[in-house]
């Protein structure tokens, strides 16, 4: 069994210093927790690493800084080498945490918007996309691809370094953490409802299943919308409104297979809640129509409303106009006849 990293270093064991990537502090198959481990309290990182012992158990050797008067890199302020010839990604947590001190230290300084600038701050990304990855792991049950969360933390992660500061005596992964699981967490808030719904909703709908669980429990039934509200504080009208926002979290397909078949050959959704619209088939002749009436004249279109709209008589029309029966007939035959020749000539 491996030691721990941070355990004391056996006084009668060689040492042996390895580089600042050497990816001991991973376990097997699971990211390291970024988060965890002793801390950086100097620059150079203080990495401890197995040795073998005459006697046949491992012991840890620390690893030591950069030699006095070292060159260092103009752009990165870190020893020239430190981190060119090896993955970011391998680098181990407590070695990012070192080197992202001197980082930030060296990105303070820095003007914003220079080449200089957007490298270091680059860098700083790479080097810390492991708590983006432990952050992810957190949400791996989730129906989302783990590229997709992984990418959404890297969003969290690059407004963290934008925020950071370094005087505050603060550790980047402790800083750095409720903002990329809060940009997780956002993004599943965000997406994973099939139909969106204000956040108060949402809220409320986790509400209710709590309380409802609770009260099952307590009551050994399901609760009543009025025990609901009475549960959590609320109106009737707020908790039915809950109810009727959980049904946009997920959505069924048209053409799914229900659980049980329903009449054989109709047992998809679309089969059994689908109807033909026969008003579809007058849209066409209304939206030819309106110019035309448009066009009639005052008394015509009059006439027009007062029986097809209002359904009044051909009397009842022509007491409302002061004029015959006959006489609106006669206009009523014309209109018509003028309709339907506008539409055969568009036909």
């Amino acid at each position: 069994m491996s030691p721990r990293l941070d355990a004391p270093r056996t006084p009668d064991a060689p040492s042996a210093a390895v580089p600042l990537g050497h990816p001991v502090d991973q376990a097997a198959g699971r990211p390291a927790d970024p988060t965890t481990g002793p801390r950086a309290g100097t620059v150079t990182a203080q990495v401890t690493v197995p040795t073998a012992t005459p006697s046949g158990g491992p012991s840890v050797a620390p690893l030591a800084g950069p030699p006095a008067g070292a060159a260092t890199d103009p752009v990165t302020g870190l020893p020239v080498g430190a981190i060119d010839d090896r993955p970011l990604d391998r680098i181990g947590p407590v070695d990012a945490r070192a080197l992202s001190k001197q980082l930030f230290a060296r990105l303070a300084e820095l003007e914003e918007g220079t080449h200089d600038h957007a490298y270091v701050r680059n860098t700083l990304v790479e080097l810390n996309l492991a708590l983006v990855k432990f952050a992810a792991s957190r949400f791996s049950t989730r129906s989302e691809p783990m590229e997709d969360i992984v990418q959404v933390g890297t969003i969290g992660l690059i407004k963290a370094i934008d925020r950071f500061e370094l005087t505050r005596g603060v550790e980047f992964p402790t800083f750095a953490m409720p903002t990329i699981i809060g940009e997780i967490k956002r993004f599943f808030r965000d997406t994973s409802w099939s139909v969106h719904v204000p956040r108060r909703l949402q809220e409320l709908r986790l509400d209710l299943a709590r309380a409802g669980d609770a009260l099952a429990q307590r009551l050994d039934r399901s609760p009543t919308v009025a025990e609901l509200a009475e549960e959590l504080g609320i109106t009737p009208e707020e908790v039915v409104e809950g109810m009727a926002a959980s049904n946009a979290y997920t959505a069924s397909s048209l053409d799914a297979q229900p659980d049980e078949e329903e009449g054989g050959a109709e047992a998809t959704l679309a089969d059994r809640i689908g109807y033909e619209d026969h008003g579809l088939t007058g849209i066409e002749y209304i939206a030819s129509l309106k110019p035309m009436i448009a066009s009639l004249p005052v008394r015509e279109r009059r006439i027009l409303s007062l029986r097809f709209v209002s359904g009044m008589t051909q009397s009842e029309i022509g007491t409302e106009l002061g004029i015959s029966q006959m006489h609106v007939s006669r206009l009523l035959s014309r209109t018509l006849a003028r309709l339907r020749r506008g539409l055969t000539l568009e036909e």
